[in-house]
């Protein structure tokens, strides 16, 4: 059987010929493990988009071809793999595999004021029946006692994963709330802590590849660098932010070493979805600037004759201090 596009881009990243045309992008419509009923979005009459839309707006992205990963819960993996929404073979489904307390956002909640718990709704049983890539997430929290809590949840979720011979990329949060250290030392102690948690991981049970925020260029550098064929490095969204805070985010954190971008509010929220996507990878790639892309992709809402969320010299701006700096 011929190798997916993916793993065929992942093989030439781990062989040291990476070209910025291998640059993996996966969407993130994982939002329902997290956000519950408003994970669709907004609907534009002060209520939300139901799961059909939702379900719709997947169906489209992997249609398009645009994205090489679309990220789920198990709940929307199970309808779009009976649909045969996968068999073409381009875009590879994958399941969030676990909900730990941090990613738990719903409305008038407090939980991320807390340190992460270890969870996971879905059974890996079912799961593998769905596809073969899933997602697994953990948080430091300089915490001891969660901390080594969290990791006896994954040492345990890597052995279950093993057994049902599942593959994984693993992301690492920042935690939400102060754990007494600021500006460059929250890049460092991320960094560290999961070249901490891996050492001891082998080569049969390590990630395929990392999804964590952007900690600035230096930070990303210094991961990026450590062991880049054997630890591919990739960027979460985080907000949504401006159309350029999107491109910015995508080009500095592959300027930086990051081969991948798991993107889940920037694009769910947009106005043209496919579009953004698809500048993206020629901002990447080098085609155009981050400053022409948002305007390309104003002007493609303006044909298609779609609103704007803002305007375009509002759109234009870095909104996001990370980016900016």
């Amino acid at each position: 059987m011929a190798a997916s596009l993916l793993d065929q881009k992942l093989a030439r990243i781990r062989a040291g010929r990476y070209r910025r045309a291998d640059f993996i992008i996966a969407d993130a419509k994982d939002a329902d493990m997290g956000f519950g009923l408003t994970a669709p979005g907004p609907d534009g009459q002060g209520g939300f988009k139901k799961r059909e839309q939702y379900l719709d707006a997947i169906t489209t992205m992997i249609r398009s071809g645009v994205v090489d990963i679309m990220l789920m819960s198990a709940s929307s993996a199970e309808v779009l793999v009976k649909q045969g929404s996968f068999k073409t073979g381009k875009v590879t489904p994958a399941i969030r595999l676990n909900d730990a307390s941090d990613i738990w956002s719903q409305r008038g909640s407090t939980y991320r004021d807390h340190p992460s718990r270890p969870f996971a709704t879905v059974e890996l049983t079912q799961t593998a029946k769905l596809g073969r890539l899933g997602l697994y997430s953990i948080t430091f929290s300089n915490d001891i006692e969660r901390d080594r809590e969290s990791l006896q949840a994954f040492r345990a979720f890597r052995s279950a994963a093993a057994g049902q011979k599942l593959r994984y990329f693993l992301e690492v949060f920042n935690p939400a709330f102060d754990i007494g250290l600021k500006g460059a030392e929250i890049g460092e102690y991320i960094n560290d802590s999961i070249i901490r948690t891996l050492a001891g991981v082998t080569t049969a049970d390590r990630p395929l590849f990392l999804k964590l925020q952007y900690n600035g260029p230096k930070a990303m550098e210094e991961l990026a660098s450590y062991d880049p064929e054997g630890l591919i490095v990739g960027v979460l969204g985080g907000g949504k932010g401006t159309t350029r805070d999107t491109f910015e985010l995508a080009l500095q954190s592959e300027r930086h070493g990051a081969r991948v971008a798991l993107f889940g509010r920037k694009i769910n929220l947009a106005e043209a979805p496919v579009d953004l996507v698809s500048l993206m990878r020629r901002v990447i790639e080098g085609d155009v600037s981050t400053l022409d892309a948002v305007k390309e992709y104003h002007d493609r809402l303006k044909k298609a004759q779609t609103r704007p969320h803002r305007p375009l010299k509002d759109d234009l701006e870095i909104t996001e201090p990370i980016l900016a700096a």
